[in-house]
């Protein structure tokens, strides 16, 4: 799963005593748009073919993300296909950058989008990026944490509450 949604490739190539770092990141499956730089400048690079200008690449290092275990970033454009498609549980965290309490649940999200990976899905959605869908799921204060599943709003708390009270929704909804 953390395959398919995730998978960075970088390489190396040393030319002229210089170093370049090609990086591509695939989401989805989405065809690969490598970008190579060399010192101030940056060249786009088109596929895997491993050749730059005509010039051999080195070395080929590829590191799997986890995307399972991190939080993901909902927003308008992928909310349906995070959560409202998702065929596991969905945590979802609103939040905002400005916010103290916000800053003080994240870690507690990221900690459980990692003890229960591949059980449920962690989100987090921007209440300044995205306040269409604070609104239409009501969030009148932040942190709002919500728990989906199959698509539906199921449970909510409201606050910076401890990890116990988030362990206790996350398990009710495991066992549904």
């Amino acid at each position: 799963m953390a395959l398919e949604t995730c998978f960075q490739v970088s390489t190396i190539a040393s030319t002229n005593n210089r170093a370049r770092v090609l990086c591509a990141h695939l989401y989805n499956k989405e065809k690969v748009n490598l970008l190579a730089t060399c010192g101030s400048k940056k060249v786009s690079v088109p596929s895997l073919s491993l050749s730059s200008q005509g010039r051999r690449l080195s070395r080929i290092v590829c590191q799997a993300k986890n995307a399972v275990d991190q939080v993901l970033v909902a927003t308008d454009a992928n909310w349906d296909s995070l959560v409202t498609a998702s065929e596991s549980p969905v945590l979802v965290e609103f939040w905002a950058p400005w916010c103290g309490p916000c800053r003080m649940i994240a870690p507690v999200i990221d900690e459980l989008a990692k003890e229960y990976a591949g059980k449920i899905v962690c989100c987090k959605v921007n209440t300044d990026e995205s306040p269409n869908i604070a609104s239409n799921y009501g969030i009148r204060s932040i942190p709002t944490v919500l728990m989906f599943k199959n698509g539906e709003k199921k449970d909510s708390v409201i606050g910076a509450v401890p990890k116990s009270t988030l362990e206790d929704i996350i398990d009710k909804y495991l066992q549904v």
